[in-house]
């Protein structure tokens, strides 16, 4: 199978990286790509938000599937330009990607579907704001609508920086806090069939100890000895299939990567929100387990024929993946930072250094965004992913990196103290 994977980060490094680990891995190309996709795939130069470039591009290379990454393309509807010209794409329309490029079309969605979901208010005005972060109180919830890239959504008991925050987008959605922790659950659909991934946890905050503002995510594990029995089925029949069904009954199929975002809280499982595509960094961690071959789960949810292949299967064991980031982020970004250690990791088979913000300066590996790549390890558990993990992350060096170094650190001791 060719596949042409369409995106720069670290999600599609980690799709790229397990296309290319598949039994009959075929072709895999990427567009535009970055430094460490080009070792395992042929990188083009195109525009990702231009749905006619990334056609033409499919079209001259003669690809079986088109995967687009990223949810900017995904909403601006690359998708349906691949999909009008008879390819085969993993992704969802722009109609459908609205589950992510509007909070508040997601909450009209579950609400239809009843889906369990926070309380939430639409505010366009300051005073709209003001009254809904009154009625629901501290903690406060202020989520931008549309697309910032994870760093949309501010928790805070601090109702000025609630203010503030809202004053800077044109319409928020506020919420009531949701308490418990966070689980991420990825489901691959053709619009009908719904193929749950197992769950993941990553860590938005920072700093060690969720201190800090929001990221776009510096960690993630996986699977979540903790989490309760029977957690995937509950969530598959009252989270993504009604969401699901309901958007085909709609007249807006969904088919590619449902993301549920989820807390489970003191009342039951609640929708934090959705997303139209793989999570990063979860995807790192999630795909270096999957044990199925990726290519043909992608493709038959492109083709409606999933139910013919079957349902993700799971190596045993664990994977960690620890983001480290340039000097300055969230706020800013360093760029043209010298990167080094990563070579000294190609021959482990247990460390992938995946790529995100990174570019080439001559020969030379440079820092080219905020999240610059992820240090993801497997291990025979937790514990045992977490330490090859930040054995990677000692190894690689850049000026100004950040990284925690608390990730599934309270998830692998209580794992070992149920254990002992």
């Amino acid at each position: 199978m060719k596949t042409l994977v369409i995106g720069t980060g670290g999600r599609e490094h980690a799709l790229a990286l397990a296309l290319s680990r598949d039994p009959e891995p075929g072709e895999v190309h990427a567009a535009p790509g970055n430094p460490g996709i080009a070792d395992v795939a042929t990188l083009h130069d195109v525009d990702p938000l231009d749905g006619t470039a990334v056609a033409d591009l499919a079209e001259r290379l003669g690809v079986d599937l088109v995967v687009v990454g990223p949810e900017a393309p995904l909403v601006a509807g690359v998708a349906d330009v691949v999909r009008e010209r008879g390819i085969a794409v993993f992704g969802p329309s722009g109609d459908a990607a609205r589950i992510e490029g509007s909070k508040a079309f997601a909450k009209e969605v579950m609400a239809a579907a009843d889906v369990p979901t926070a309380l939430a208010r639409v505010c366009t005005t300051a005073d709209q704001v003001a009254a809904a972060l009154d009625a629901f109180g501290a903690p406060y919830v202020v989520k931008d609508d549309g697309l910032a890239a994870g760093k949309g959504v501010v928790v805070t008991e601090d109702r000025q920086a609630a203010l503030d925050h809202a004053a800077g987008c044109q319409q928020v959605l506020v919420e009531e806090f949701l308490d418990g922790p966070e689980v991420s659950l990825f489901a691959i659909t053709d619009g009908t069939t719904v193929y749950p991934l197992q769950p993941a946890q990553d860590f938005k905050r920072l700093g060690d100890d969720d201190a800090g503002p929001n990221t776009g995510g510096m960690g993630a594990y996986t699977p979540l000895p903790w989490a309760p029995a029977g957690l995937v089925d509950e969530v598959l029949a009252r989270v993504l299939q009604p969401t699901v069904d309901h958007l085909a009954a709609s007249g807006t199929p969904f088919s590619g990567l449902l993301y549920a975002g989820l807390a489970l809280t003191s009342r039951g499982v609640r929708v934090v929100e959705f997303n139209a595509r793989f999570g990063d960094p979860e995807t790192q961690a999630l795909l270096r387990l999957l044990e199925s071959p990726l290519g043909p789960l992608l493709r038959a949810a492109a083709e409606g024929t999933l139910a013919d292949v079957e349902p993700p299967r799971w190596r045993s064991g664990a994977a960690v993946a620890v983001v480290m980031a340039s000097r300055g982020y969230p706020a800013s970004s360093s760029r043209g930072d010298r990167i080094t250690g990563t070579g000294a990791l190609d021959a482990d088979p247990d460390v992938d250094v995946v790529h995100a913000g990174t570019a080439l300066e001559g020969d030379h590996l440079v820092t080219a965004g905020g999240r610059v790549l992820a240090v993801t390890a497997v291990g025979t558990d937790l514990a045992d992913a977490r330490s090859q993990a930040y054995r990677g992350v000692a190894a690689v060096e850049f000026d100004g990196a950040q990284w925690r170094t608390d990730i599934a650190a309270r998830a692998a001791r209580a794992a070992q103290e149920e254990q002992a």
